[in-house]
């Protein structure tokens, strides 16, 4: 018996000391649990697909991964920051979905001169004036996708709005974003309570009372399911017409198509990236996470796939040598890998320059609820905020 415990312990140490024989070491934060994993994980296994796309090598050097899990809170994610920082000493924090966990955790990576590079959150405090040479974005600033969605109701021709989203940093940049481009009447806004209410029945009551034209929401995650349907059980499905953006996505389509709410079908989103886009990167990332995952990929999957290859585009060009930052840094502001959303640029802010997409809910071949791209909103855009940013000026 002592034998064999010993045995086990000897078996555990050497699984152990595996783990940590890594060359090089990336930390990613994201949401591992509460309702809000969901996103988190899609996160996760894109980051997964992408080292087994790389045949878990950066530069012929092994790589791990250490996730952890932010509870969906700014100060557990600062906390896991941190570990990754001080103790894990990684030279690379990647991840975060929610603009109040990278806002509360950005400076304890920059600070110690590590890069932080952004899958999801793009506040604009950190493409404004808090931006910095180590932080760079795989997604886009948080006033872009709407503002691309007030362009759309322009051409559309739409008159007035009632905005609607929660009570956070992401969500105040949103109505931002929509209200920069937007030409018609703002008749209201609500910002909810984030992310305890998931009824919206009192906002709804006061968006069809306004005399609105339309509603534009913003509600991520589990939110979004509950207000689409709370939306429809309303009676505004042909009364108050539904735009939003980050509400209608892969994660959401199949519960909404599993409630039946076929109203979801032709409601249209923007978006910097499609599952339909039509280049070999996006090909083999999109059919790849469907073999391994049996799901279509969301843009958090898409975003998080995209971070690990700009890594290695930075890893590679200096040959695995993470000492060498400012040369690393060199390489990742080309954006010089293959990206699924096709080829970009950064801006002096390090957000991604890139074109952004009008999308619509459609069934595929085998009846699944999915996207498609409609048309290009706009090509090349470059986010409000650079201006305010230090090194563009």
């Amino acid at each position: 018996m002592l034998k064999k415990t010993g045995i086990a312990a000897l078996g555990l140490a050497l699984m152990a000391s595996a783990s940590y024989a890594a060359d090089i070491k990336i930390g990613y934060v994201t949401t591992l649990t509460t309702p809000a994993a969901v996103l988190g994980n899609d996160m996760k296994d894109a980051v997964n697909l992408a080292i087994e796309h790389l045949d878990g090598k950066m530069a012929g050097k092994t790589v791990e991964i250490i996730f952890e899990d932010d509870g969906f809170k700014p100060e557990i994610g600062k906390q896991k920051t941190d570990k990754l920082v001080q103790e894990d000493d990684v030279p690379i924090v990647a991840g975060y979905i929610w603009s109040n966990v990278l806002l509360a955790s950005a400076k304890s990576v920059l600070d110690a001169g590590k890069f932080l590079i952004s899958s999801n959150a793009g506040p604009s405090q950190i493409a404004g004036k808090l931006c910095n040479q180590n932080f760079f974005s795989t997604s886009w600033q948080n006033d872009q996708t709407p503002m691309a969605m007030g362009e759309v109701l322009n051409q559309q021709g739409v008159k007035s709005l009632y905005l609607l989203g929660p009570n956070y940093a992401a969500g105040k940049n949103m109505m931002t974003g929509v209200e920069r481009t937007f030409k018609g009447d703002i008749k209201g806004k609500d910002l909810t309570k984030w992310p305890s209410q998931l009824d919206f029945s009192a906002e709804l009551a006061k968006a069809k009372a306004s005399g609105a034209e339309a509603i534009f929401a913003f509600y991520p995650g589990k939110a979004g399911g509950a207000f689409i349907k709370q939306y429809q059980q309303a009676g505004l499905k042909g009364v108050m017409d539904l735009y939003t953006v980050f509400t209608v996505d892969a994660i959401s389509l199949p519960k909404l198509q599993a409630a039946k709410l076929e109203g979801v079908l032709g409601s249209r989103l923007t978006q910097q990236w499609d599952p339909t886009l039509d280049n070999e990167a996006n090909k083999k990332f999109v059919s790849s996470f469907r073999e391994k995952y049996k799901r279509y990929p969301s843009f958090y999957a898409a975003q998080a796939y995209d971070t690990i290859n700009l890594i290695a585009s930075g890893v590679e060009a200096v040959g695995g040598d993470m000492s060498k930052t400012d040369d690393l840094r060199a390489a990742m502001l080309k954006a010089d890998y293959a990206s699924v959303r096709g080829k970009y640029s950064y801006g002096k802010n390090h957000m991604p320059v890139q074109n952004f997409y009008l999308r619509e809910v459609v069934a595929d071949d085998d009846g699944n609820w999915t996207t498609k791209v409609v048309k290009t909103v706009y090509e090349n855009h470059v986010d409000p905020y650079v201006g305010e940013c230090p090194m563009a000026k």
